[in-house]
């Protein structure tokens, strides 16, 4: 079966690997074993992307889209191949070194928000650069949250925010390290059309300006045709 990568008429054509790629995913295999057999979940997948690119992986669910958005953060392990982030070969490091790059490389947005809940909207913005040894947190935090119009909300806990709130919330902490690359695991998922939108406008006008390379996972191909690539697997493959 032929592998090819499905572009948007903007984006560069599919064959055309950026000379110096931010992420290389490299000939990645994902299989699990138990008592009933191996499932092959992902299957050969190679591309690269370059920096500031916004890039959907889509496809039905169970295809191995978010197995795929995983191994490319470096929180799961694929079976064979490997995945390089700005020239880091991930699987060639310990967990406390992929961790490390993770900090300084990485961003994530989840389609559960995953805020932690004993925090407040600003103490869980700040908590990414405390853990980075970052001076100012406060004054970061606060301005990133002022940004996604959360300004009057920094003391108020999650339980007390509504679901676009607590994904605002999300995009303030992912973007308030300024990430090399973003990724997105299903980020209106559990939010209605108008909400969904409005979280959407502000991820693509954030990565606008701090230049994050995109990587969103999607079963929206609305929000995918706004990229500038999307990549489809099915069963495993890129189609």
């Amino acid at each position: 079966m032929s592998e090819t990568i499905a572009v948007a008429a903007k984006g560069p054509p599919a064959t055309a690997a950026p000379e110096h790629p931010i992420i290389a995913v490299e000939h990645v295999y994902k299989s699990v074993t138990d008592s009933t057999g191996t499932l092959e979940i992902l299957r050969d997948i190679d591309f690269c992307l370059a920096a500031r690119e916004t890039v959907a992986i889509v496809g039905a669910s169970g295809s191995g889209k978010s197995t795929l958005l995983s191994i490319i953060a470096g929180l799961d392990t694929p079976t064979r191949g490997t995945v390089r982030l700005a020239g880091a070969d991930l699987f060639a490091l310990s967990e406390d070194e992929r961790a490390a790059l993770r900090a300084r490389k990485l961003g994530f947005v989840f389609q559960s928000f995953q805020l932690l809940g004993n925090l407040t909207a600003l103490e869980n913005v700040m908590l990414p650069l405390e853990l980075a040894g970052i001076r100012d947190a406060r004054r970061r935090a606060a301005d990133m949250l002022q940004r996604v119009g959360l300004g009057q909300r920094l003391s108020h806990y999650p339980k007390v925010l509504s679901g676009g709130e607590q994904q605002r919330v999300a995009l303030a902490r992912a973007f308030v390290v300024q990430p090399a690359v973003l990724l997105a695991d299903e980020p209106t998922g559990s939010l209605d059309f108008a909400t969904g939108e409005t979280i959407m406008e502000l991820m693509f006008a954030l990565n606008r300006e701090q230049g994050t390379t995109l990587v969103l996972v999607t079963h929206d191909r609305a929000i995918a045709e706004r990229c500038d690539r999307r990549i489809t697997i099915e069963a495993g493959r890129l189609v």
